[in-house]
């Protein structure tokens, strides 16, 4: 049969991951001619072979891809008959318009990992060991296509050695971007508090973490500050530092066998701690940790830690010549986005780290380490943070899209990330911080700049949260203004409901859906709070049939720092206030009682906000020191108790919520109330809390006649609760959570696209 010259153009997660010496490698096995070479838009193979073989070829291209990849789009035409001698790597294409998904930062893989610790490789404790299945992607990114030229790699030249590597087909190294050696790449450089260089880096680094000392590092998102996990001294030196009193602190551990000595590490857990995301994941420590890890220190009042294993080479010296766990937490001052520039790391850091590990390359963007935990029920990651190794990758299954739509989002106003639809490829920004902060701030520009200079876009419309006075918000409107395109606001809890129907490819379901959305706060359609919210998604269009009750957000953003606010503001007007008296002093118990009695500011249904007060009715927190950390305290509380009781435990409180548009929650208050004054247990306490609002749900669902349920909101970060929705609403009704996005504000950008 006479041959056919064929054109395919894969788009995807096609670019960092090994795909160009892949099909070169797979051409060379079936014999078929052509060439093979990158482009802004993805990946593009031209060859000839007669149909059948040509297709066999394409179909087996897309089963054996790398375990990186993920394509997303394929194109396959016919072209004129041409002639190649042979197949080959051809030189990039630059000139195309930018479509591809961006790969993230891979983590260090088996194979790195195995060199690296052998003294006979010559990357025996090369610090900056990768391949083409592993090390960094976007964080060393400046342009597209992803080539040497356009990373931050193109300062480095290749040995011979490494060239030799880089050429060879046969070598996992082939055409691999990052490849580098001790000889021709990246190096290292430790100074003391002082600024004198210190000799031996790695050695001494280890020598001062035995000291108890702590030392700032440059990983891939940025600089880490470490500390021996096992010394209380250090953790508060640490904390004091740092400015950070009581949030949980991240632990690095050498390996998954000493992990396991000190929390339960479910299967799907260590799957995932040993991945090429390697996020931080939340586990349950055991009773006695074997390494004695201070985990009084580290994650005060919470029987969790939050753990992961070595990303990166030089992470994995450092932790396996310590042999033991390290505090790794962001190199920043409390509030502020990480830092990943050396200057600003020398004139800032040194104020907290006795010392600075750095090296000389230089990353594009800082990004925090993703954070996962998993609902145990459901055996599924619930995504905390997404960044390091996550994003931006985004691969949606949504079918509500526009190739020729671009239109940016960017979100709220905490757990802030933006989203850019454009030429029909998603692009979700790393988490990028609280925006209450003008440093935060500053860095979400940047970030944007970044994704405007890779993409060589710019939007044909923006969309903003409804809230006036949220900065990217303002922002938002600022660059539409500049810019002369139109600019639209989307409701926040639309929004949230909006990313969920989007994850799980739900706008076009034939049946009506039930939107339990939940968090702390967003503006209303109504001028107030919302955040305890019910909606119902049917015919394309979304409605609010009920609420939780509205109740005084007393003095506005102080009430999410004093959970002893919420309390007092849902106990108004209700004869047992007075047991709170005794978390306030008796001048600020005057002062609140006669702002409640001529209270004329705003209301919320903050479901948020309701987890603040029962948690400061139970005694668990009266002021915060980090958001989510009453609710957090709550759900540890509640967990303790279902630990013994089991899930199937279902003696909740039996609650009249009302059938109209506000859902009352006093007969809930009243009963809480009445076990807490009659000496229950909090740990009981708080887990039928947690029933009454599983039942709250049933309610619902029942009301409306929705048998498929849809969650979103930072509530549903609480894997217990996820965990006693499945478990007693599953069986009956259809449950759909976020998959790649977390449930907190992270996923409104997304949301907003999806309504938009």
């Amino acid at each position: 049969m006479t041959a056919v010259t064929f054109h395919l153009h894969i788009q995807g997660q096609v670019q960092g991951v090994g795909f160009r010496p892949f099909v070169y490698r797979l051409a060379q096995h079936w014999d078929i001619p052509g060439w093979v070479n990158n482009a802004a838009d993805g990946v593009h193979v031209e060859f000839s072979a007669d149909p059948s073989r040509a297709q066999a070829f394409v179909q087996a291209l897309l089963a054996e891809a790398p375990p990186r990849a993920r394509v997303t789009r394929t194109q396959l035409l016919e072209l004129p008959p041409q002639v190649f001698s042979g197949f080959e790597i051809r030189y990039s294409a630059a000139e195309v318009t930018p479509n591809l998904t961006l790969s993230p930062d891979f983590a260090l893989c088996a194979d790195c990992r195995q060199e690296l610790h052998d003294p006979s490789n010559r990357r025996y404790r090369y610090p900056f060991t990768t391949c083409t299945q592993c090390g960094p992607r976007f964080a060393i990114t400046h342009s597209l296509p992803y080539d040497r030229e356009c990373t931050a790699f193109h300062d480095f030249e290749q040995c011979p050695t490494c060239q030799a590597e880089y050429q060879n087909v046969s070598n996992r190294r082939y055409y691999s971007q990052t490849n580098s050696c001790s000889t021709c790449g990246v190096s290292l450089t430790l100074r003391d508090a002082a600024g004198k260089r210190i000799e031996n880096p790695l050695e001494q680094a280890v020598d001062w973490l035995n000291q108890g000392k702590i030392l700032a590092v440059k990983g891939l998102g940025g600089y880490l500050l470490l500390t021996d996990a096992t010394n209380a001294e250090a953790v508060a030196r640490l904390r004091q530092r740092k400015h950070r009193p009581s949030k949980p602190l991240a632990v690095l551990y050498p390996n998954l066998g000493v992990l396991q000595q000190d929390a339960q590490v479910s299967a799907p857990a260590a799957a995932i701690l040993n991945s090429a995301i390697a996020p931080i994941v939340l586990l349950d420590l055991l009773s006695q940790p074997a390494s004695g890890i201070a985990a009084a220190q580290i994650a005060p009042g919470l029987q969790q830690i939050g753990a992961f294993l070595p990303y990166q080479a030089l992470l994995e010296i450092l932790a396996t010549d310590f042999g033991k766990p390290l505090v790794a937490t962001s190199g920043n001052i409390a509030g502020s986005p990480i830092i990943f520039k050396d200057d600003q790391a020398y004139e800032e850091l040194l104020a907290v780290a006795d010392g600075i590990l750095s090296h000389n390359l230089a990353l594009a963007l800082p990004q925090d380490d993703s954070v996962v935990r998993f609902s145990e029920l459901r055996e599924t990651p619930i995504v905390l943070r997404r960044s390091r190794g996550m994003a931006p990758a985004f691969f949606s299954t949504s079918t509500k899209t526009d190739p020729q739509e671009n239109i940016l989002a960017v979100g709220a106003l905490l757990k802030s990330a933006f989203a850019w639809l454009c030429r029909g490829t998603y692009y979700i920004s790393p988490y990028l911080g609280d925006l209450e902060n003008y440093v935060t701030q500053q860095h979400f520009e940047h970030t944007l700049e970044h994704f405007q200079q890779l993409l060589l876009a710019r939007p044909d419309r923006i969309l903003v949260d409804r809230h006036p006075e949220y900065f990217s918000t303002e922002l938002g409107r600022r660059l539409a203004e500049e810019w002369d395109i139109p600019v639209h606001s989307v409701q926040h809890h639309h929004a949230h409901f909006a990313a969920v129907l989007g994850e799980n490819d739900l706008w076009h379901a034939p049946d009506p859906i039930l939107g339990v959305i939940w968090d702390g706060t967003g503006y209303g359609d109504d001028g107030q709070s919302w955040g305890g919210e019910f909606f119902v998604f049917a015919d394309q269009k979304m409605s609010r049939p009920a609420h939780l009750a509205y109740f005084p957000q007393l003095l506005g953003d102080k009430m999410a720092r004093e959970p002893r606010l919420s309390a007092l503001s849902l106990l108004a007007n209700h004869p047992a206030q007075t047991v709170l008296e005794t978390l306030f002093t008796p001048a600020e118990w005057a002062l609140y009682q006669k702002i409640l009695q001529r209270y004329s500011g705003g209301y919320t249904s903050s479901m948020g906000r309701l987890f603040d007060g029962v948690a400061a009715l139970l005694g668990l927190a009266s002021k915060v020191t980090y958001e989510g950390e009453a609710a957090l305290l709550l759900e540890d509380a509640a967990r303790r108790f279902f630990q013994t009781a089991g899930l199937d435990f279902a003696e909740g409180y039996d609650c009249t919520w009302g059938d109209g548009v506000e859902l009352v929650y006093t007969s809930l208050l009243d009963q809480l109330l009445g076990d807490r004054l009659a000496g229950v247990a909090t740990e009981k306490i708080a887990a039928k809390f947690h029933l009454a609002l599983v039942d709250l749900v049933q309610q619902m669902a029942d009301r409306t006649g929705c048998r498929k349920l849809a969650f979103s909101g930072g509530v549903f970060q609480n894997a217990l609760l996820v965990d006693l929705l499945t478990r007693h609403l599953a069986p009956h009704l259809e449950l759909f959570f976020h998959q790649q996005l977390s449930p907190n504000d992270e996923n409104i950008a997304y949301g907003q696209l999806m309504y938009a």
